[in-house]
C-alpha cells in the first residue's frame, strides 16, 4: 500500500481537535456557545412536535439500539448514532435553528445533536460539551468556507451537508477523547460519508431537508468518531495527496486551519430572532420597526413591497408552508404586530380571510442590490398607506447576526417561547437555566429529563 507523508495541514488540524478538550475557551466564546446550544435545544424540542421531527422519532424508535443517549421530545434512549440522527432532524424540522452566513450553513442542527449524543455516551460534563460545540463550528464552517461556498452551491452541491458533517465529526471526536491519529481516521470516515445536492429546495414537507441539514451530518459525524474510537483504521490524510478530498472538491485547503484558536466561528454565527426562513428575517425586522414607530394598524396599509436577494425571493415566494412564505409572514406581522413560533407554524391561518386579504397586498421582489450585499441577508420594506404616506425601512444587519446580536435575555425569551408549549413552563424555565449554567454540570445526562415530552 502506498503510504504518503502526513501534510502539515492535517498534522495541525488533527492535533488541534485532539487537544481541544484540554483547552479552555475565552469567556466571550463560552457565552456565545451557550446561546447556540440553548437555541438549538429549543429548536429540537419544538421540532419534535412537527412532521419531520415526528417522522424522525418514529423511525429511530423502530431501530432499537444500545441505551447511550436520549432522543428529545420522547422517552427514547438509543445509541449515539441514532440519537444524533433524530435530534438533528428535530433541530431543523423547520426554520428555527441558527445559521452561519459566510459558509452558507446551519451549523447548530448538525453539530449540537452530535455533541449532545456523544457527551451522553461518554458521560461528559457541560464544559466539555461547550468546548466540543465551539470546535464543531470552527471545523465545520471552515470546511465549507474552504470550498468557496457560493461557487460550490452553484455547482449543485449542498453546503448545508458538507461542513456540518465535519463539524459534527470533530465535536464527537473530541468528546470521545480521540488521539490525533484517531482523529485523522475519523476525518477520513467523515469525508467518505459527506454528501449533499441542492435538490432539498424541492422538498415539499421539509422532511428530507431536515435530514440533509441536521440528521445526516449529525449521524455521519458521530459514526465517524465512534468507528475511529472503536479502532477502525483509515486514511491518515484525507485532505492531501493523491485522490484526496480537495482533488474531488477543489478548494483552498489552508482555510481549514487558518486562525484556529484565534478566530472562533461561533462568534460569526447568527441566532434567528424570528422562527422563519432566513430570507424573511430582515423584512420582518423592517416591518416590525415601521409598525411600532408609526403605530400602524392593518387597515392603514394599502400596499407592501418587500425587496430581498433574488435567491431569497425565489426560496420564500408564496410557499405552502407558513414559516417559509414571505407574503404570509408579513401578513401575520401586520395583523399581530409580532411573530411567534405558534403564529409562524399555524397552517390554519394560511386560510384565514383577514390574513389572505393582507397577503394580497404584499409584493415580493428580487433585488440586485440585496443580492450584491450577500452573505448579509438585507431587506427593504416599503409601505404605501391609506393617508397617502410612503414609509421605507432598510434592515442592513438582521437582529441576531454578529453585527446586531441578540442579548442573553432575547435568546432566553425566544427559547422559552419554543420550549414551553412542548414541555411546560416549569421545565422550560429549568432547561434554560441549566444551559446558562452548563459549565457547572458534571454529567450532561442530567439534562435528559428536561428534554423529554
Amino acid at each position: 500500500m502506498n503510504r504518503q507523508p502526513l501534510s502539515p495541514l492535517m498534522a495541525q488540524l488533527s492535533a488541534y481537535i485532539a487537544q481541544s478538550p484540554r483547552k479552555p475557551l475565552p469567556a466571550a466564546v463560552v457565552e456565545k456557545t451557550k446561546h447556540h446550544v440553548l437555541d438549538t435545544l429549543a429548536a429540537m424540542v419544538s421540532g419534535s412536535r412537527l412532521l419531520p421531527g415526528r417522522k424522525a422519532l418514529s423511525y429511530v424508535k423502530s431501530l432499537g439500539g444500545a441505551k447511550e443517549a436520549g432522543v428529545v421530545g420522547s422517552r427514547i434512549v438509543t445509541n449515539a448514532v441514532n440519537a444524533a440522527l433524530a435530534n438533528g432532524m428535530c433541530a431543523h424540522a423547520d426554520e428555527t435553528d441558527d445559521s452561519h452566513a459566510a459558509s452558507l450553513t446551519h451549523p447548530g442542527c448538525g453539530v449540537v445533536p452530535a455533541a449532545l449524543a456523544m457527551a451522553e455516551r461518554e458521560r461528559r460534563g457541560g464544559a466539555a460539551l461547550l468546548r466540543a460545540v465551539a470546535l464543531g463550528y470552527d471545523v465545520g464552517c471552515r470546511l465549507t468556507l474552504s470550498l468557496d461556498p457560493y461557487r460550490f452551491r452553484e455547482a449543485g452541491h449542498s453546503t448545508h451537508s458538507f461542513g456540518p458533517t465535519f463539524g459534527a465529526a470533530a465535536a464527537a471526536a473530541a468528546l470521545a477523547g480521540l488521539k490525533a491519529a484517531q482523529v485523522r481516521h475519523a476525518l477520513s470516515y467523515a469525508a467518505q460519508q459527506v454528501s449533499g445536492i441542492s435538490c432539498w429546495m424541492r422538498d415539499p414537507e421539509h422532511i428530507e431537508k431536515a435530514f440533509d441539514f441536521g440528521g445526516m451530518p449529525a449521524r455521519n459525524g458521530v459514526t465517524a468518531a465512534t468507528m475511529a474510537a472503536h479502532g477502525l483504521s483509515g486514511v491518515d490524510d484525507v485532505f492531501s495527496g493523491e485522490r484526496s478530498f480537495f482533488v474531488a472538491y477543489p478548494g483552498e485547503s489552508q482555510v481549514l486551519v487558518r486562525g484556529l484558536g484565534e478566530t472562533f466561528e461561533i462568534l460569526n454565527a447568527s441566532v434567528k430572532r424570528w422562527s422563519v426562513g432566513s430570507p424573511i428575517q430582515a423584512p420582518l425586522d423592517s416591518l416590525s420597526v415601521l409598525l411600532k414607530e408609526n403605530s400602524l394598524r392593518p387597515d392603514d396599509v394599502v400596499r407592501v413591497v418587500v425587496r430581498v436577494a433574488h435567491q431569497g425571493a425565489n426560496t420564500v415566494d408564496n410557499r405552502d408552508m407558513p414559516d417559509i412564505c414571505m407574503q404570509h409572514m408579513c401578513a401575520v406581522m401586520l395583523l399581530d404586530g409580532t411573530v411567534s413560533f405558534k403564529s409562524s407554524h399555524d397552517e390554519k391561518r394560511m386560510r384565514d380571510r383577514r390574513v389572505m386579504a393582507l397577503r394580497e397586498k404584499v409584493q415580493l421582489l428580487g433585488d440586485d442590490a440585496m443580492s450584491a450585499a450577500m452573505p448579509s441577508r438585507q431587506g427593504v420594506v416599503e409601505l404605501e398607506l391609506a393617508d397617502g404616506r410612503r414609509l421605507r425601512h432598510h434592515t442592513r444587519a438582521v437582529r441576531g447576526t454578529p453585527e446586531n446580536p441578540m442579548t442573553r435575555a432575547e435568546v432566553d425569551a425566544k427559547s422559552y417561547d419554543l420550549l414551553a408549549p412542548a414541555i411546560g413552563r416549569g421545565r422550560a424555565r429549568k432547561l434554560c437555566d441549566a444551559v446558562w449554567n452548563l459549565d457547572r454540570i458534571d454529567d450532561v445526562r442530567t439534562l435528559r429529563p428536561l428534554l423529554r415530552v
